[in-house]
């Protein structure tokens, strides 16, 4: 996309009553922004959906006047645009109804060919969710996946943090424009962030701060991956919005359970009651049920960094199964005193080892 065409996208974008969904509806009709810019008032108003109101702020300078000052943004601080036609456009995101038309990054995202999962939760995480956030994203590192979430306090920024330290490419989704960071505490960590990923954001360096943004942002955090993931999350809040979202884009969720009695799992326990998600309790459910592969190159890269000898953990779960013919992952677990989620990542490498195989119907047996 040329300077020109991005400025008749921006000039679009600023105008007040059009939203996303009506902005492409337009640029379909008439060809390109400029172009919808340009249109007689009269023929606009034959396109389905768009009425007096919707265009009645449209020739207005001031939208010109506002993408000028943008632009001059954009390229003063190498800011990266996707526009929705674009190849370049995140395809997950581009086939919901509602993604902006504009996309700005600020980082080094890939987003090709690596599976991408958001994962959401409450900012009074508790210290057994951050205990799971980080065993879940250690556990899945070997399938490379791209971490996604909201740059918020609580699970959000566990979940940063543990993608950086495992070395995974991670996306902040935000909630106003690329010329600022909030929570400002969180200022810390936005290098590291922009080393392994990005921000990604449609709001404009001028946007203010409102509680609709955040709601706003969901809808991106959702769109971008294939599953969200919400760890904790009280009876209302946030994450439960976006993973409405994401099963209103016919996306997987999922939801680790807890205690009835526990305020931080209300929310994912009605999620599961009500069928809106998967119920969570292993790292291994995630691969599991979106169907993921290890290719035998990435197996065997490391299966050589794994060490021959097992450690601890292992040896006790061995020895467990040793003395039978399968077992079921509860089980594992139950016997051999240790969290679930920890024995489905001591599991996860044991397999790579050769030393287990699992089975149908998450049953793991000696090799």
């Amino acid at each position: 996309m040329t300077y020109h065409e991005l400025f008749y996208a921006l000039a679009l974008q600023h105008v007040t009553n059009i939203g996303d969904i009506i902005a492409k509806r337009l640029i379909s009709s008439c060809g390109s922004p400029e172009a919808v810019l340009k249109e007689k008032k009269q023929l606009l108003l034959k396109i389905p959906g768009v009425g007096h109101y919707t265009i009645s702020d449209l020739y207005n300078t001031r939208h010109a006047e506002a993408a000028e000052n943008e632009l001059k943004f954009i390229k003063d601080n190498a800011i990266k645009v996707f526009y929705f036609e674009e190849e370049s456009y995140p395809f997950r995101l581009k086939h919901c109804v509602d993604a902006p038309i504009l996309l700005f990054e600020k980082g080094n995202i890939n987003l090709k060919q690596n599976p991408v999962i958001s994962i959401v939760g409450t900012r009074k995480i508790t210290t057994s969710g951050v205990a799971f956030c980080e065993e879940l994203i250690e556990t899945l590192k070997p399938y490379d996946p791209i971490i996604v979430s909201g740059f918020a306090y609580g699970t959000d920024i566990t979940a940063h943090k543990a993608a950086i330290k495992n070395e995974l490419q991670t996306i902040g989704c935000l909630a106003h424009g690329l010329n600022q960071i909030y929570p400002k505490a969180h200022k810390k960590y936005a290098s590291d962030v922009e080393k392994h990923g990005g921000f990604l954001t449609d709001f404009w360096s001028t946007s203010t701060f409102d509680r609709n943004n955040f709601l706003k942002r969901n809808r991106i955090i959702a769109g971008l991956s294939e599953a969200t993931i919400v760890i904790e999350s009280a009876e209302q809040g946030g994450s439960l919005v976006t993973a409405d979202i994401a099963n209103s884009y016919n996306r997987d969720v999922f939801a680790i359970p807890g205690r009835p009695s526990d305020s931080q799992s209300v929310g994912c326990n009605n999620l599961i009651k009500h069928q809106k998600a998967h119920m969570l309790t292993t790292p291994l459910d995630v691969p599991y049920i979106l169907n993921w592969k290890l290719d035998e190159q990435t197996k065997q890269h490391i299966q050589k960094q794994l060490f021959v000898e097992l450690n601890a953990d292992e040896k006790i779960i061995y020895n467990y199964l040793i003395e039978r013919d399968k077992e079921q992952l509860d089980s594992i677990a139950l016997e051999c005193n240790m969290p679930i989620f920890k024995v489905s990542s001591v599991l996860l490498n044991m397999e790579l080892k050769g030393v287990i195989r699992p089975l149908p119907g998450k049953l793991f047996e000696v090799a």
